[in-house]
C-alpha cells in the first residue's frame, strides 16, 4: 500500500477537548510576554502568542499607521495556499472529487493520451508495488485505466451510456479506475517529481471551460469542507487485477478553513498591506477558494498566482502555458520576481508556507521581515528552515516562525508544536 503523500474552518472558539487534553502540560514555548498593545487588532484566535505579537509588531511598524508609510509603495504579503491557508490540498481533493463524480470531458482516446503525457515510461519508484510485490510500471497501469475509462465512457449517462452515477460507481471498472488513477497520481509525483506531476494532474481539465472548472472546484470545496478529516485506503478489486495487479493508495479526505490566516489577511489589508497568494495548484482552482466571499479570505482575483494552462478562448487545453514558470519551489520565487518584486521594485514583507515548495520564496527576498511556517514537522529543505525557527524561539527578532496545528481537527494550536494525524504527542520538528 502506498500512503498518500501530503504535498500540497473558520471555526473559531475554544480548542476541542481532544486538543486541550493533548496540550495539557505543553508550554507555549515561544510566548512573547508580556504582550504589548500595538493597536493593530489582530484576532487572538489560536495563534501562538509570540507569533501573534511579532506579526502585530510588523504591521504596526510597516502598515498604514506607521510613520513614513507610503501609499505609493504599499508593502505586501505572500501566502501559500494548500496546507498553509487551508488544511489539506484543494487540488488533490478536486482530483478525487473529479474521479468520484466522473467529471471529465475527454474521449477514451484523449484520456489515454493524457495519462501518459510527459511521464517517462518504465517502472515507478521501488515503493510502488502491487499486492504481489511487483513494482508497477507506467504502461501496465495505463492499459488498465484505458480499459476502465472505455467502459465508463460507454456506460455512464454523463458520457455516452445510460447508467446513473450510483449504478456506475458500484461496478468493478469504476472501483479499479478510482484506485488506479489516484495511485498513478502518487506514483508520477513520487517517482518523477512535481515538475512532471503537477502539470500532469491539471491536464484532466482539458475541454472544460473556465466556468466548468470553477463550478467543479466550488462543489469539491464544499464537499471536502463538509467531510470528516480521515485517511481512506482505496484498493483496486481483486476481480479486476488487469496488467498492473491489485494496488492500494491512501487519500486524506477533508479540508478545513483557517480562521487565523483569513483574519491575518484582513488585518493586513486594513493596514495598507496588500495580500497575494502563490500556489502550486491551478490558478483558477485556487481563485475559487481564495476569492469567493463565502469562504472568508477575500483575496483579489488578480492577486492569485498559480499554475496556468493553455486555453482556446475559455476552454482549457492539456498543455502547460508556454513561458509561465511552474509555480513551485524556485518557480515561486521566479513568479514573484516577474509579477511582483520586479514591477514594484521591492519584495514581500511577509511570506507564509508549509513545505519544500515554499522554501525558496520564504528565504529569497531581503525585504522579507518574517517568514511563517505552518508546522507540519517535515524533513527536507522546509525542515531545515523549521529547525532554524526552533533554534530562535527565544529570539527577539527571528527571521522565521513556526505555527502549530492539530491535523486531526485541522485547527491551529496556540503553540509552535503540532500534532500529526492519528498521533497525540506534540512535536516541534521532524
Amino acid at each position: 500500500m502506498i500512503q498518500g503523500v501530503e504535498r500540497r474552518g473558520f471555526l473559531g472558539g475554544l480548542l476541542t477537548t481532544a486538543a486541550g487534553a493533548a496540550l495539557a502540560g505543553v508550554p507555549a514555548i515561544g510566548n512573547a510576554a508580556p504582550a504589548k498593545n500595538t493597536g493593530v487588532g489582530l484576532d487572538r484566535a489560536k495563534w501562538s502568542p509570540r507569533n501573534r505579537q511579532l506579526i502585530a509588531d510588523l504591521i504596526a511598524s510597516h502598515g498604514s499607521t506607521a510613520p513614513g508609510y507610503k501609499a505609493s509603495r504599499r508593502p505586501y504579503a505572500v501566502f501559500d495556499w494548500d496546507n498553509t491557508s487551508i488544511m489539506n490540498d484543494c487540488e488533490e481533493a478536486l482530483l478525487m472529487y473529479q474521479i468520484n463524480t466522473l467529471s471529465f470531458k475527454l474521449t477514451p482516446a484523449e484520456f489515454s493520451v493524457i495519462i501518459r503525457q510527459n511521464v517517462p515510461s518504465g517502472p515507478f519508484a521501488a515503493d510502488f508495488k502491487n499486492a504481489a510485490g511487483t513494482v508497477v510500471d507506467l504502461e501496465s497501469i495505463c492499459a488498465d485505466l484505458d480499459a476502465d475509462y472505455a467502459f465508463l465512457h460507454a456506460n455512464f449517462k454523463g458520457f455516452a451510456g445510460n447508467k446513473t452515477l450510483e449504478e456506475i460507481s458500484a461496478t468493478v471498472q469504476f472501483l479499479d479506475f478510482r484506485a488506479k488513477l489516484y495511485y498513478l497520481y502518487e506514483a508520477v509525483n513520487d517517482t518523477h517529481g512535481v515538475n512532471v506531476g503537477y502539470p500532469w494532474v491539471i491536464y484532466f481539465f482539458a475541454n472544460m471551460s473556465v466556468a466548468d472548472v470553477k463550478a467543479l472546484t466550488e462543489a469539491s470545496n464544499d464537499a471536502a469542507l463538509g467531510a470528516a478529516l480521515t485517511k481512506v485506503k482505496y484498493t483496486s478489486p481483486a476481480a479486476q487485477p488487469g496488467k498492473a495487479g491489485v494496488v492500494s493508495v491512501t487519500h486524506f479526505h477533508g479540508i478545513r478553513l483557517c480562521t487565523e490566516i483569513g483574519g491575518l489577511m484582513g488585518t493586513f489589508r486594513d493596514h495598507g498591506i496588500d495580500v497575494y497568494v502563490s500556489s502550486a495548484s491551478l490558478e483558477d482552482v485556487v481563485s475559487v477558494f481564495a476569492s469567493l466571499p463565502k469562504y472568508g479570505y477575500n483575496v483579489l482575483r488578480q492577486n492569485i498566482l498559480g499554475l496556468r494552462l493553455e486555453r482556446d478562448g475559455e476552454i482549457y487545453k492539456n498543455a502547460y502555458l508556454k513561458g509561465w514558470p511552474l509555480n513551485w519551489g524556485p518557480g515561486k520565487t521566479e513568479v514573484i520576481k516577474r509579477e511582483l518584486s520586479g514591477k514594484k521594485g521591492y519584495g514581500p514583507i511577509f511570506v507564509a508556507g508549509d513545505s519544500d515548495g515554499d522554501y525558496d520564496m520564504l528565504r529569497d527576498f531581503p525585504d522579507t521581515k518574517l517568514g511563517m511556517i505552518v508546522n507540519r514537522m517535515k524533513k527536507g529543505k522546509i525542515g531545515d528552515l523549521s529547525k532554524l525557527a526552533a533554534e530562535k524561539l527565544q529570539a527577539a527578532h527571528p527571521r522565521f516562525l513556526l505555527q502549530g496545528r492539530q491535523e486531526s481537527t485541522g485547527n491551529w494550536l496556540p503553540v509552535e508544536t503540532s500534532i500529526k494525524f492519528g498521533k497525540s504527542e506534540p512535536l516541534l520538528t521532524a
